[in-house]
């Protein structure tokens, strides 16, 4: 089963993308750029606001399918500038204490919601999650 999830409270897609998509077990989030899902606009700053930013909506997306930050596997993080590697890195450990997950870090030239510096995307898996219909019915 495939399920394109568009969860109340997580900001609206900037293109044609689903924020999530469940297929089975696995929960792929889309990258998040640094937007307050309640204004629609982007949280300027520094690279850790935006981190916190753009982790806080991971987390509140999985939330919406039932899922926690322990359950992710894999995040790529996306950087405009390598020396922000360390200050986004600081953020990104408190959000997932000893639950790490693999992770790829590309520094990028530009993202694409201009003045972005950082980008998160997300794959998590449930064990049995795929098992449930969309009525929220177990089989």
């Amino acid at each position: 089963m495939i399920e394109r999830i568009h969860p109340a409270g997580a900001p609206a897609p900037r293109g044609p993308y689903s924020p999530a998509v469940r297929a089975g077990d696995t929960i792929y989030v889309s990258g998040q750029v640094p937007v307050n899902p309640v204004t629609g606009e982007m949280v300027t700053g520094d690279v850790q606001a935006e981190t916190r930013q753009v982790l806080t909506n991971i987390r509140d997306i999985l939330a919406s399918c039932g899922g926690t930050l322990a359950d992710v596997v894999r995040c790529t993080v996306y950087l405009t500038d390598a020396a922000d590697f360390i200050a986004m890195n600081e953020v990104y450990a408190q959000f997932f204490g000893e639950t790490k997950p693999a992770r790829t870090t590309i520094v990028a030239a530009a993202l694409p919601v201009p003045g972005a510096k950082v980008e998160i995307d997300a794959i998590a898996f449930q064990p049995g999650a795929g098992e449930i219909f969309h009525d929220g019915n177990a089989k």
